[in-house]
């Protein structure tokens, strides 16, 4: 990896977008580069995602305007989403009151509460009167093991349907943040129905990150 970055800072890269499966690796690489290039984390393993948290930020600002009033639920994936740490980190630095994470028992890391969220293993208990509803990819690639009984399975306990959809607040908004496994963690019906903001969330994913690039790029300027 370090030769790869040696090759491209020889290039004359001014920024390197990373994405890796360890967890760390852009930590690494920015520590063997010197200070005119800048590191970017587009993903680390099962770490952070800074940029997608920040986009998800931005929509949840967007729809509801003030964090400090937020009930938000995140379902799905935890112990292998690197979103759902960074939307933690974010949502806890803006103010929101309660973050709750919703999984089965398999799929949450076991320090999680550690982060200062509630834990919920019901899909039903943890949904009732959320602001804010997020869904997670199954991250299938990086399980190791029978975590899961299926994908049905999930969906069947798991699942976002209209009928799950209507414990939150009615003015309550879904997010994923892609690609979507339809019928096993979100219905059709829910991702393309007016509360979904996920093509949105898309949207302001190219401003974001144009604003972090336009932002770093400032930084060697100045």
């Amino acid at each position: 990896m370090l030769d790869t970055v040696a090759n491209l800072a020889a290039m004359q890269a001014d920024m390197f977008v990373v994405r890796h499966s360890a967890s760390g690796a852009p930590y690494l690489m920015a520590k063997h580069v010197g200070p005119d290039i800048h590191v970017i984390n587009a993903g680390d393993g099962r770490h952070q995602h800074p940029t997608q948290g920040l986009l998800d930020m931005f929509t949840i600002r967007h729809y509801k305007k003030d964090f400090t009033n937020l009930r938000v639920a995140i379902i799905g994936d935890i112990l292998h989403s690197r979103v759902a740490r960074s939307q933690i980190h974010a949502l806890t630095t803006l103010g929101c009151p309660e973050i709750r994470v919703i999984a089965p028992r398999t799929l949450i890391p076991a320090d999680i509460k550690t982060l200062g969220v509630r834990v919920y293993h019901d899909l039903r208990e943890g949904l009732k009167d959320v602001d804010v509803v997020s869904t997670l990819r199954l991250q299938n690639e990086r399980m190791k093991g029978a975590l899961l009984a299926s994908g049905q399975e999930f969906y069947k306990y798991y699942g976002i349907t209209d009928d799950t959809l209507a414990l939150a607040k009615p003015d309550a908004i879904v997010l994923h943040p892609g690609p979507m496994n339809r019928g096993v963690e979100i219905d059709s019906s829910v991702a393309d129905g007016r509360q979904s903001v996920i093509l949105p969330q898309v949207s302001f994913g190219i401003a974001i990150r144009m604003a972090v690039m336009s932002i770093v790029a400032g930084s060697w300027r100045g």
